[in-house]
């Protein structure tokens, strides 16, 4: 009697280890029912009849893909490694089981292909300007295959994009030689606005002699404050023409009254 009692135990034991499942809220369970699909089961408890069910638990997470450095030639023919990483999630867990043998694995070796051909289309500048453009491409492609798996491919990033050596000198030389056209572009400008300046001040020096005099006077005056040395200037016969004319009327005066 106690060895049955014993046993009705182990059954109920079993019995309750195979037919009660405890799901996360971020798992599913995908019911097999002598080898047909019933459905998507969870979160929380879940009854399974024993032998005759089966369960595959899928994750809903969002999974971060790695997508190793690819050797890629460039639509200009220049050899570069790139790497990558996808963002994807399951949305329908029986098509994910169903539909292909290992989602992950299928999406990680898609996501190879689809890497190697858009940036194989691309030009380098293109490549290293229009990355935006590029993620953009890599993940409506990838969303677009992995659809009937039931996978959503949310978000595609370039990582790293490694030029060969010889690549980097030129790209550094090209870079140099444009830093210094631009300083002689803005040297240039810098010269012509003074010039234009320097212009508008010989107009008005011209139209107005007496600026020209001032002019003169701050020099002297800005010379002055130096202590330390001594400077000769040649003074403008401008200056004393108000003398002169005084000096010619006192001598008309003169000549009048003899």
């Amino acid at each position: 009697m106690p060895i049955s009692f014993g046993f009705l135990v182990f059954i109920v034991v079993s019995f309750l280890v195979t037919a009660i499942k405890i799901l996360n809220e971020y798992e599913r369970g995908v019911i097999f029912r002598l080898g047909r699909v019933i459905k998507a089961k969870g979160p929380g408890l879940i009854i399974l009849i024993p032998i005759i069910d089966k369960m595959k638990k899928v994750d809903l997470r969002t999974v971060t893909l790695d997508v190793p450095p690819q050797d890629i030639i460039t639509k200009d023919n220049v050899s570069v490694k790139v790497s990558a990483v996808v963002y994807f999630r399951v949305l329908d867990p029986v098509k994910a089981v169903v539909e292909v043998e290992n989602f992950f694995f299928a999406t990680s070796q898609l996501a190879q292909t689809t890497l190697r051909s858009v940036c194989g289309q691309a030009e380098l500048d293109e490549l290293l300007s229009e990355r935006e453009k590029i993620n953009a491409r890599i993940q409506e492609i990838l969303d677009l295959d992995t659809e009937p798996w039931g996978v959503k491919v949310s978000k595609v990033e370039v990582k790293e994009i490694d030029l060969p050596d010889e690549m980097k000198r030129a790209m550094a030389k090209q870079a140099e030689a444009e830093r210094e056209r631009r300083s002689k572009i803005i040297n240039a400008e810098g010269e012509f606005q003074a010039a234009r300046k320097l212009q508008e001040a010989a107009k008005i020096i011209e139209e107005t002699p007496a600026a020209l005099q001032l002019r003169f006077l701050q020099t002297l005056r800005e010379v002055a404050a130096e202590n330390n040395s001594t400077t000769l200037f040649p003074i403008p016969i401008d200056l004393f023409k108000p003398f002169l004319k005084l000096a010619e009327k006192g001598e008309e005066k003169q000549g009048g009254e003899a």
